[in-house]
């Protein structure tokens, strides 16, 4: 196991890390999506409350849940050991110059990923404690939909969206996020070997377009909740 730990320990072990891990929270950020624009739906949060119950009480969900925290953590742990090891190799050019290297990618994204993930990561803390632990240990109110009592983490949410600030802040971290995936997206692919100069156009479209459109909607909908604007109200009749 000597080799398998020597691996996991060199850089191109700890970007093959970075890069799977990348893989699995942008693909945990659809799911997440999906669940969060039940809140544009104007039901007095059946649905989302429907929803969040079933994320937090299904044992698959929960051992996915566990998995999605870990890597959350490691991929953060790792971007600032490699962030690190390129700075002190480089002195004062740090990350930069490395990241640069990714043909294609946003400059401003790939030499700033360190910084933008410790913006994420700072989010992904408050956005936790805001809502995951009021889930978990927080006196919410309760609401029983046909018999189903469940915890109306609706109510909290809308009114934390009606704080102007903390709208803000989202669509700022949202933001961030879009410029992170812009380059990490790609990134990851690369790291792990597929490129491919017929596929790697592709790869690279594909990445614009997810980095631009799930941080769009994720920041959309604290804004139409605050101006009490719920499109997707419509799909229900």
């Amino acid at each position: 196991m000597n080799w398998f730990t020597n691996f996991l320990s060199s850089s191109i072990g700890q970007k093959i890390i970075m890069s799977l891990t990348g893989l699995f929270l942008i693909t945990f950020l659809i799911v997440h999506l999906t669940g969060n624009l039940q809140l544009l739906i104007h039901d007095e949060g059946k649905q989302f409350n429907l929803y969040a119950k079933f994320m937090t009480t299904n044992p698959l969900i929960k051992l996915t849940s566990y998995l999605l925290y870990a890597s959350i953590l490691l991929h953060a742990v790792q971007g600032v050991v490699l962030w690190q090891k390129n700075k002190n190799a480089r002195g004062n050019q740090g990350y930069a110059k490395k990241t640069n290297r990714v043909v294609g990618t946003n400059s401003f994204a790939a030499s700033n990923m360190a910084w933008l993930g410790i913006v994420i990561f700072v989010f992904i803390g408050l956005h936790l404690y805001q809502f995951w632990l009021q889930m978990k240990l927080g006196n919410l109110p309760m609401a029983n939909y046909d018999g189903v009592e469940v915890k109306n983490l609706y109510a909290i949410v809308t009114q934390t969206y009606s704080n102007p600030v903390y709208v803000i802040v989202y669509v700022f971290s949202m933001a961030v996020i879009g410029f992170h995936l812009l380059h990490g997206f790609q990134s990851a692919f690369q790291t792990l070997g597929l490129t491919h100069k017929k596929y790697t156009p592709l790869i690279k479209g594909v990445g614009t377009i997810y980095a631009i459109a799930v941080p769009l909607l994720f920041a959309i909908i604290p804004v139409l909740i605050y101006l009490k604007i719920f499109p997707l109200s419509s799909f229900l009749h």
